[in-house]
């Protein structure tokens, strides 16, 4: 990684933490995007906030410029494979797409049996129960399991500071959400995006543990995936020479994602529900380190940060 620890400890004290500008819109805050509707298009800026178990729990130095930078890098070599939103990257913080309707629902692939929040697949599973989201598991599976094939698991889409649900397709038409003919489409697409990722990640060495997908419909009522795709935030990632060892010896296998984060909380004792710890200082840089490292070993080449006051230099690369 080119990123030296003195410019990541830098970062702490000018990270992007929220962004007043209205005259790109009218404004809709998410956990970590920032978007703005106007003409047509959507202006999203990607913050520097960090989320786990649904909550927003402060900020990481570059995390939003890593993250877009990421999702473009994505959204520009599957294009062929999926359509998506994107238009313009006119900012290391910020992605212009078109404006979509979002679909109700994301959809969650899983290749793997792990994970550690309430909706994860293995704390449904360590309970005992062997259904999940219309999937029928086997017994005798463990923590970290490759799962026979890939599984959709979907999720709803909660309001900010709420708990997403998962559940089956059958669950998600009842709900009356939306049409199986968009669900089935959104599914395909979701399905394909995963199998171009982890084939890519397979020949950078690494695992593309599980993911999510958002999708939206363009005004012509084109079904598209928007927001981000195999982002650190958006994805588990593994690296592949060390999981089979790990595996093995029943140790959790070395990521790189958000995940190293849920770990920490979990450690103290946090699960999403009452006041959040304050992240120190060093693992927020360590978190930080991660996310780069994701972005190089994925993209082949070395993420560089635009270490100017994000804000003014947003307001001056949109014209503002």
């Amino acid at each position: 990684m080119t990123v030296s620890n003195e410019t990541l400890h830098l970062g702490l004290k000018a990270t992007l933490d929220e962004t007043d500008l209205d005259v790109l819109g009218e404004k809709y805050e998410g956990k970590v995007r920032d978007n703005y509707t106007r003409d047509g298009k959507r202006y999203i800026v990607v913050t520097d906030r960090i989320s786990a178990f649904d909550r927003v729990l402060g900020t990481l130095p570059y995390k939003g410029q890593v993250l877009n930078g990421l999702a473009a890098w994505w959204f520009e070599h599957t294009k062929d494979v999926v359509p998506n939103h994107m238009l313009d990257v006119p900012d290391p913080n910020v992605m212009v797409g078109v404006e979509c309707v979002p679909l109700p629902v994301e959809m969650v692939m899983r290749g793997y049996l792990t994970g550690v929040t309430s909706t994860s697949i293995w704390t449904h599973y360590a309970a005992g129960s062997r259904s999940f989201c219309g999937h029928e598991l086997p017994d005798g599976l463990k923590k970290h399991q490759r799962l026979p094939e890939p599984l959709l698991t979907p999720s709803t889409k909660a309001p900010k500071g709420d708990h997403d649900v998962s559940a089956s397709r059958d669950e998600i038409l009842a709900m009356g959400r939306m049409s199986a003919r968009d669900f089935d489409e959104a599914a395909a697409y979701a399905r394909a995006l995963f199998a171009a990722g982890q084939k890519h990640c397979a020949e950078r060495g690494l695992i593309l543990v599980d993911t999510k997908y958002e999708f939206g419909k363009t005004p012509d009522g084109k079904i598209v995936v928007i927001d981000e795709i195999h982002t650190p935030d958006s994805s588990r990632y593994w690296y592949q020479s060390t999981y089979p060892e790990r595996f093995a010896a029943g140790e959790d296998p070395e990521s790189f994602d958000k995940e190293y984060v849920r770990r920490w909380l979990k450690a103290e004792g946090y699960s999403g529900d009452g006041p959040s710890p304050v992240i120190p200082d060093d693992v927020r840089v360590e978190a930080s380190r991660r996310y780069i490292e994701a972005c190089d070993q994925i993209r082949g080449d070395s993420f560089v940060p635009d270490t100017q006051p994000p804000l003014a230099r947003i307001r001056k690369n949109l014209g503002l």
